[in-house]
């Protein structure tokens, strides 16, 4: 609004592919076959995403870290994390020259010790600032700018993958021009080159990114970036990556070019990422967007990694538009479905921190009349007993849920998607079933209700 650099692990790496390869080679002369990949689909956005070479992260806030739900989802589906506002100017250093790091450092001492991927952000935004940046004059703030990356990267150094060196430096519209900041206005377009430059000679182990948003398609604003990341690699300015923030919603829609925008950068020699995934929205047509967005990274080499901002509706700074692939209960949404479908993924249950606990539904039409028809869910504990279930239906517009019997529902702020939980006690045996059911009023559509995956407890 990042992770142990790999190059530290490759000659760990190499040596492990060469005894592979060893390996295999081995049974290929005894006339046996090794083992080329998983055994099975993995069951988590990060292992779905490493699979395919890629992270797949969110954005976190400290002081969340507390509450139980949200470690476990976090630690349980996520591989990177983007600190959400810790790493922002006025959070690290408050008045010139005092460097505040211990929540940036609380999220970050996270993510290391479970092996997850760190992205720093941001270092240079006109956003955010303290009041004492904007006061400074030309030859004080670039003192100022080229210290506080040093200080800030070098207190990091070798522990995050890539930095958003330089934040949303772009107008809006149809000029292209510079955005308007403290940076821009005293130091003139050089700005940026410097702060490059400068961060390169603190980690030059870490890979620069320009990060911004409404750039997601080919439009005056992602041009002007573009020329800017062209001109770099003509000159040797060090940039590595170009970050797409990737807030959409109805007025803002997924672009049609998406990928053919991402594709171009990568062109230029730099990796791709997206770096502030959400979509507002809620059932199919939410879960739509999302898989395609996923699917484009996929189909662009250079696109590392997805970061989504936020782990939970109830925290997002959109909450009202719902825009994230867990609910305010932690419930799995059909857009996170949809994404761990797109990177390969299969869905068991236990969302919202894992563990062993799981259960299947399905779904079956029951009586069908003119105006309306019932449906029936039915619910199917996993290999081990659960004590409880949730799952979601979400239903067409301008179709409407009316009535339901044996399972108490919550709705979300569409009226399109209803999430059942039991209306007593929940605990199934191993392998056995429950259902509930629901009467929906056609109003012109037949589609049938869509299942989100069973969360177990």
């Amino acid at each position: 609004m990042v992770t142990r650099t790999s190059i530290r692990k490759a000659p760990e790496r190499t040596a492990r592919t060469a005894l592979v390869l060893g390996l295999a080679g081995l049974l290929a002369t005894a006339g046996l076959t090794a083992l080329s990949g998983p055994a099975h689909a993995a069951s988590t956005l990060g292992a779905a995403a490493a699979e395919k070479g890629r992270y797949f992260g969110t954005a976190v806030a400290a002081n969340r870290l507390g509450e139980a739900p949200y470690v476990s989802t976090l630690n349980t589906e996520f591989n990177s994390v983007t600190p959400e506002n810790e790493m922002k100017w006025d959070a690290l250093e408050p008045s010139r020259g005092s460097f505040s790091y211990g929540s940036a450092d609380q999220i970050v001492n996270h993510a290391l010790n479970r092996d997850m991927k760190v992205r720093g952000h941001t270092l240079v935004w006109h956003s955010q600032l303290p009041g004492w940046v904007g006061s400074l004059g030309a030859g004080d703030l670039r003192t100022a700018m080229n210290n506080h990356i040093t200080q800030v990267m070098t207190h990091w150094k070798g522990k995050i993958h890539s930095w958003d060196v330089v934040n949303e430096a772009f107008q809006d519209g149809s000029s292209g021009a510079r955005r308007s900041s403290p940076f821009q206005d005293k130091l003139g377009n050089g700005f940026i080159e410097e702060a490059f430059r400068t961060a390169r000679a603190a980690d030059p182990a870490a890979k620069l990114c320009y990060n911004d948003y409404n750039t997601d398609g080919v439009n005056a604003k992602s041009n002007a970036v573009y020329n800017m990341v062209r001109d770099f690699k003509a000159r040797g300015v060090p940039i590595d990556c170009v970050g797409f923030q990737s807030h959409f919603n109805s007025a803002s829609p997924v672009p049609s070019d998406y990928q053919a925008n991402l594709q171009r950068f990568a062109d230029l020699g730099v990796d791709v990422q997206i770096t502030e995934l959400d979509i507002e929205g809620s059932g199919t047509a939410q879960a739509t967007s999302y898989g395609n967005v996923v699917r484009a990274c996929l189909a662009v080499t250079r696109c590392t990694g997805i970061t989504v901002w936020g782990v939970t509706d109830k925290y997002s700074w959109r909450a009202s538009g719902t825009p994230l692939l867990f609910d305010g209960n932690y419930n799995k949404k059909p857009a996170y479905t949809a994404v761990l479908t797109a990177l390969g993924g299969s869905g068991s249950g236990g969302g919202g921190g894992g563990g062993s606990a799981s259960c299947s539904v399905t779904y079956s039409k029951q009586e069908e009349w003119s105006d309306r028809f019932n449906g029936r869910v039915t619910v199917t504990a996993g290999s081990s007993a659960i004590t409880g279930w949730s799952t979601t239906v979400t239903v067409t517009s301008p179709q409407k849920i009316v009535t339901t019997w044996n399972g108490s529902p919550t709705w979300d702020s569409s009226g399109n998607v209803m999430t059942m939980r039991p209306n007593g006690n929940g605990a199934l045996a191993a392998g056995a079933s429950t259902s509930f059911g629901f009467t929906v009023m056609k109003n012109g559509s037949n589609a049938a209700p869509v299942l989100g995956p069973c969360t177990a407890s």
